[in-house]
């Protein structure tokens, strides 16, 4: 059928071009609404059997244990994201509640420290890659952005204060003392980054 004829005396369409016209816009009309109510039953026996919609996790369900595990043994983000071949966004959603950002649900709770954001002098941070951290302040450090300074750089560093108080106090060796000799450029590399942690709020702006 001719879907464009017309009538040749009044021009317009004929009356059984018009009802087949109808006929097909009412019958895809049907078929959408049909597809719709198709998937609402599907999304509803999924939410019946306990199934979850949207992207599934990079760390899959039996390994989330074992992360969470290793995270808690002082293993670090980076580590992990390594060992199990995802990036460092997906373990740090598996420890999410693990963290030490980690936010009480409880509201009578006292707010907690919001991270900062702290430039560490180069030789602080190449000396505390060499030490012993908890696992917030190997995060912490792990996560850090280098930021290349002429010939040297900072790592620029997201944590809370308190962590970066901790940081402070684990390079405490490169003031020297206890027969350790101190190196100038060291020495003076951590008192710049003692007078930034000391100037740091007790709250910080995430």
């Amino acid at each position: 059928m001719d879907l464009t004829a017309r009538h040749p005396r009044t021009g317009e369409l004929l009356s059984t071009v018009k009802f087949m016209v109808q006929t097909l816009a009412a019958a895809g009309e049907l078929q959408r609404d049909h597809q719709r109510e198709l998937t609402y039953d599907g999304l509803r026996a999924a939410e019946a059997k306990g199934n979850k919609g949207g992207r599934r996790p990079a760390v899959a369900a039996t390994k989330t244990d074992t992360v969470r595990t290793a995270y808690l043994e002082g293993r670090s983000i980076a580590a992990l994201a390594r060992d199990h071949g995802v990036s460092r966004g997906a373990i740090r959603t598996a420890v999410a509640d693990l963290l030490p950002e980690h936010t009480a649900a409880d509201p009578s709770a006292p707010a907690p420290e919001l991270s900062v954001v702290l430039d560490m002098p180069g030789k602080v941070a190449d000396f505390l890659r060499t030490a012993e951290l908890e696992p917030a302040e190997q995060a912490a450090l792990d996560q850090g952005v280098t930021v290349r300074r002429g010939q040297g750089y900072t790592l620029r560093v997201i944590a809370v204060p308190a962590v970066h108080r901790q940081l402070l106090d684990r390079c405490q060796p490169l003031d020297g003392g206890q027969g350790v000799p101190a190196v100038p450029a060291q020495r003076k590399a951590r008192r710049e980054y003692e007078n930034r942690v000391n100037a740091l709020p007790t709250a910080g702006l995430r």
